[in-house]
């Protein structure tokens, strides 16, 4: 569990949230879940696994407890050395400053609300945590892992439940047939695998 001080800095109990169904989570109750607004106005589920949490955390407190008092180590030697308008250290140091802040700022405000969910053991259709395979109309078999948006690696083969791929793919059940919205046209695929592991 993520404690969000008045600041909007975090501190870690290490009691965390039990892992929650989320099959009972969007079938039962996807339209009160607390979703939050991203910097393109968009609206992101706050769903994670208990892995991604983790490493939100450890990098929160990565920047808190050793980047953050480095820099502010550094810009503070720096600005002993005099003029500042041209001490390329301090200037640097505080943009860095800023960027580590801002990025401290931003995990706060998203440990305050994820919630940490698991695929069920023998997934009957899509849900969060899911890896889906599907085919399209040519034969070529894709393989995507549905995560929450803090988790996105598209070279790991995780997509965001909120992509397009993603919502279309939600609730889906083996052998369905699905048509992608694409920038460049729709694409029709069929479900040839729906597992809690990757295949």
């Amino acid at each position: 569990m993520i404690v969000i001080h008045s600041s909007g800095f975090a501190t870690l109990n290490l009691l965390h949230t039990p892992p929650v169904d989320t099959q009972v989570v969007y079938q039962a109750c996807s339209e009160q879940m607390s979703l939050e607004i991203n910097s393109d106005g968009k609206q992101m589920t706050d769903l994670i696994s208990a892995a991604g949490l983790r490493k939100l955390e450890d990098e929160y407190h990565h920047l808190w407890r050793v980047e953050r008092p480095k820099v502010v180590q550094g810009v503070s030697d720096a600005a002993e050395e005099g003029d500042r308008s041209e001490n390329a250290e301090y200037i640097y140091g505080k943009k860095r400053l800023r960027e580590i802040d801002r990025r401290l700022k931003y995990l706060g405000s998203r440990l305050k609300v994820l919630r940490v969910a698991r695929p069920p053991a023998n997934p009957g259709t899509v849900s969060f945590g899911c890896w889906v395979t599907y085919e399209d109309e040519d034969g070529l078999a894709r393989c995507y892992q549905l995560v929450g948006p803090d988790e996105i690696e598209v070279n790991e083969g995780r997509i965001s439940i909120d992509s397009p791929v993603g919502q279309a793919l939600m609730y889906k059940k083996l052998d369905d047939e699905i048509v992608i919205s694409r920038p460049n046209g729709e694409l029709t695929v069929y479900i040839t695998d729906i597992s809690a592991i990757r295949p």
